[in-house]
């Protein structure tokens, strides 16, 4: 008999350096204890993977809850804010940010479910992620396929989203809904001196859409300020491109909304930031943060990847580098696929919570 090759045992055998005793092992659920969807989650911290991350970003959504349900102090109170919409609740201020992709899909009333019961303090959202929820309220979104033919599609005059279809008749709905508006808006320009930023046309719309099923029905009723620095890019800004012609005049200013944002950020006893999606309300959240030298919690939740230098790919530590997140934080990034797994962390953290407290006031 041969010898084993001692260069082969050595690297094949090569004995580990001991992993500290109160290192987590991996373990995940076990069906045996029957179907529960709750315990089941939680195991997603301890399973590995992407499954881990959802269970940091559940974990990290709790703290924020856990700090945003303490009390003011008396020397906390917001008494000299005048702007209801702005005014410090709590002890955390949780910034919401999400694509319109996100309005468009059944993600809609997931987010609604948020804005409807103020258990969010701002909404950072695009021009897609307002009007999608306006032309919801006038006529449906249909269910289609990632394979249907964009050129028949055309022909048809359905547009595709995804597998999702949107009729063009529900834009022309939209147009004939918010034409008045705009003519109305520019009457209060010209005759009470009102200056229209993107948030208070958003809080004039949802007013006006008077429908519950609407997430920004429910932003302004509860004085939750809506941000859509781009407002003008999708079919709010074509409405308004053809207003422009019939009814010259109307200024909208985003400088006032960008102020309003900061404050919120820059009075903050403590900041929470949970954004859905990359682009434009990724970067307006966290600059807004960089205002207080960071926020203290963070989850972002979307598909992008950092290796092309991109703010959405970015992972959290970048923020860090920029004095967006603060360095003490324990902020998560989730790599999936929103309308997989937002519910399902809303699941865990807000609604949970909203149940247990109604349960525990009948």
């Amino acid at each position: 008999m041969s010898a084993e090759p001692e260069i082969a045992k050595d690297a094949v055998l090569k004995r580990s350096e001991r992993i500290p005793e109160d290192t987590p092992q991996v373990h995940g659920y076990d069906f045996n204890q029957g179907v529960d969807y709750s315990k089941l989650l939680e195991s997603y911290v301890h399973t590995g993977f992407q499954a881990s991350n959802l269970g940091l970003a559940i974990k990290e959504i709790n703290k924020m809850l856990d700090c945003r349900a303490q009390p003011l102090d008396a020397e906390q109170q917001d008494v000299h804010e005048t702007d209801e919409f702005i005014r410090r609740r709590s002890k955390c201020t949780i910034f919401l940010g999400y694509t319109s992709n996100l309005v468009s899909s059944g993600m809609r009333e997931t987010l609604r479910f948020l804005a409807e019961h103020r258990m969010i303090d701002c909404i950072v959202t695009t021009a897609g992620g307002v009007e999608e929820d306006f032309i919801k309220c006038l006529a449906p979104t249909f269910m289609g396929s990632f394979e249907l033919n964009g050129r028949d599609l055309r022909e048809r005059g359905i547009n595709r989203i995804g597998n999702l279809l949107v009729p063009n008749d529900n834009y022309c709905k939209f147009e004939d809904w918010l034409m008045p508006l705009l003519d109305e808006m520019l009457e209060e320009q010209r005759s009470k001196g009102t200056v229209w930023s993107p948030s208070r046309i958003i809080q004039r719309l949802g007013e006006r859409i008077d429908d519950p099923s609407s997430i920004y029905y429910w932003a302004a009723k509860n004085q939750i300020p809506v941000y859509c620095p781009a407002l003008t890019d999708g079919s709010l800004g074509d409405m308004m491109y053809f207003h422009s012609f019939r009814q010259p005049g109307l200024v909208v200013d985003i400088l006032s909304d960008l102020r309003r944002l900061n404050t919120m950020a820059v009075k903050a006893v403590n900041s929470g930031m949970i954004i859905v999606g990359g682009g434009i309300i990724k970067h307006h959240i966290c600059n807004a943060n960089l205002m207080r030298n960071g926020a203290d919690y963070s989850v972002f939740i979307n598909t992008a990847s950092e290796f092309d230098g991109s703010d959405s790919g970015a992972r959290p530590d970048e923020a860090v580098s920029w004095g967006k997140i603060r360095k003490e934080a324990t902020p998560v990034k989730v790599y999936a696929e929103a309308t997989l797994v937002f519910p399902l962390i809303v699941g865990e953290t807000f609604a949970k919570r909203h149940f247990s407290h109604k349960d525990a006031t009948m």
